[in-house]
């Protein structure tokens, strides 16, 4: 199954963005500044490409806390019902816009623009909101300033912060921003930041902005220290050098995750209950549950050959509590059952126990059941070819069984069925009765959570491996999706 995706079509300015940075709500991360000068209280425009992780929580896009009376004095984040929340304070009370529409597209970067003019007499143009280079106009609460009205854009008794609301340090972001704007005293619509291509989809551009006032900023999140200043992660490059502080942001967190060449990550809204997902859905975490489905990835072509890496960083010594690794039909994920019916094809890490479900993709073979032993922190590699409908399944670089990939030889896995089938690299961590366990995987299909010491990427120059994948295996990305799914 292929999910919607912005990236990886042709681009009419060839503009690419490289990096994003990738927030984990567990971690408390943000990036911020203090305010020295106030800017305009009248003229703004916030520009921001987000991917979500976690949904169903209050989560800061943008505030700006007013120190001297402790209210926030614009705030952009998305609320507990996943719909997107604007709230501006004019002194006296709240002017807000709250949109009907909700954002729940965990495999989609977002395009948001938000404008502020107070001095136009128009009251519905004063505050407007774009998504994807559309403008919002349905709203379940639409509230406008006064013209002329003096709003908190960007006092000098406050702080402007990035994934957190700074009053109190709470709802707290958790995904991936990139290309974010501030422009201070300068309303600018979404085309100074994006542009329709010519198959019809919005797409970044780079930025036409000629000033971007006393308190504006451009984040590329090209850098990865952790200083406020040029070589930070939050690193302004707009030439005013309003370089951002980071808090519990590492090098690991700059990503190139971008909505230019957006990367698989696990999908919760393929699942249950569990397992919980971290660190910009590329972590799962152990279940608490006897009999929960697994997960499978934003992302999954229906033809080609495609490699991916896993890492446990800590075995369980019980063996109920080992995860499952393997294939299935992806329409399984989101029902229950009992510890391994919902593989097509599989194995546990570290127990002796394989799985095959013939009811699930016909006739599904495996070909070696003498599966390695597990440390902490190995790699486990999966080689993909969905052509010939082989899986081939490696430990830290060397396949099992003399398995050669980009030979066809010594495949794992092999399944009859692909018609309406769409195949997943299912991780499964169960543990029996209720003893809680199953361990904590991090996937990798190309823009990792874990530190890379080596570095690879495929033949296109895609994606960070541990291990170099296979000749003619590709990174999860739109980029290759396009070229080869």
């Amino acid at each position: 199954m292929v999910f919607p995706v912005v990236g990886g079509d042709g681009k009419p300015t060839g503009y690419e963005i490289s990096n994003s940075l990738r927030f984990n709500d567990d971690d408390s991360p943000k990036v911020s500044r203090s305010i020295s000068s106030s800017g305009s209280a009248r003229n703004a425009t916030l520009s921001v490409w987000v991917k979500r992780g976690n949904l169903g929580t209050r989560q800061q896009i943008y505030s700006n806390k007013t120190a001297s009376s402790g209210f926030s004095g614009m705030n952009v984040y998305f609320y507990t019902d996943d719909k997107l929340y604007i709230d501006h304070h004019d002194g006296s009370n709240n002017k807000s816009l709250y949109t009907t529409q909700v954002f729940r597209d965990v495999s989609a970067w977002y395009h948001i623009v938000h404008t502020i003019d107070t001095t136009t007499g128009t009251a519905t143009n004063r505050l407007r909101l774009y998504v994807n280079g559309t403008e919002v106009t349905d709203f379940g609460t639409d509230q406008n300033p006064s013209q002329n009205a003096d709003l908190a854009l960007s006092n000098s008794t406050g702080d402007q912060s990035i994934g957190d609301d700074p009053r109190d340090n709470n709802d707290l972001f958790d995904g991936y921003m990139a290309e974010y704007n501030f422009v201070d005293g300068t309303t600018l619509d979404p085309t100074y930041f994006g542009e329709t291509n010519d198959n019809g989809v919005w797409i970044p551009k780079k930025p036409d902005v000629s000033s971007y006032g006393t308190n504006g900023f451009y984040l590329q999140f090209k850098q990865t220290g952790t200083s406020a200043n040029s070589s930070g992660i939050g690193a302004d490059t707009s030439g005013n050098d309003n370089h951002m502080s980071v808090t519990n942001l590492a090098a690991t967190d700059v990503t190139t995750d971008t909505p230019t060449n957006n990367f698989a990550t696990l999908n919760p809204l393929q699942t249950i209950t569990y397992p919980t997902l971290a660190e910009g859905n590329l972590v799962q975490t152990g279940h608490s549950s006897s009999d929960s489905a697994g997960i499978g990835a934003t992302i999954m072509p229906a033809s080609g050959k495609w490699y991916a890496e896993a890492k446990v960083p800590n075995i369980s010594s019980a063996s109920e509590g080992y995860p499952h690794f393997g294939i299935t039909d992806t329409s399984l994920l989101s029902t229950r059952g009992t510890q391994g019916t919902k593989i097509a094809a599989g194995f546990k890490i570290n127990d002796a126990a394989s799985v095959t479900n013939t009811n699930i993709l016909g006739t599904t073979t495996l070909t070696n059941t003498n599966w390695p032993s597990w440390s902490n922190n190995d790699i486990i590699n999966f080689a993909l070819d969905l052509d010939n409908r082989k899986l081939y399944i490696g430990k830290n670089g060397t396949y099992i069984n003399s398995g050669d990939p980009a030979a066809g030889s010594n495949h794992q896995i092999t399944w009859a069925n692909s018609t309406e089938i769409s195949l997943i690299l299912a991780g499964y961590s169960v543990s029996s009765g209720s003893g809680g366990g199953g361990d904590d995987t991090s996937w990798n299909y190309g823009n990792p959570a874990f530190s890379i010491s080596s570095g690879n990427a495929d033949a296109n120059g895609y994606g960070n491996f541990e291990y170099a994948p296979p000749s003619g295996y590709y990174a999860i990305c739109t980029k290759n999706l396009a070229e080869y799914g």
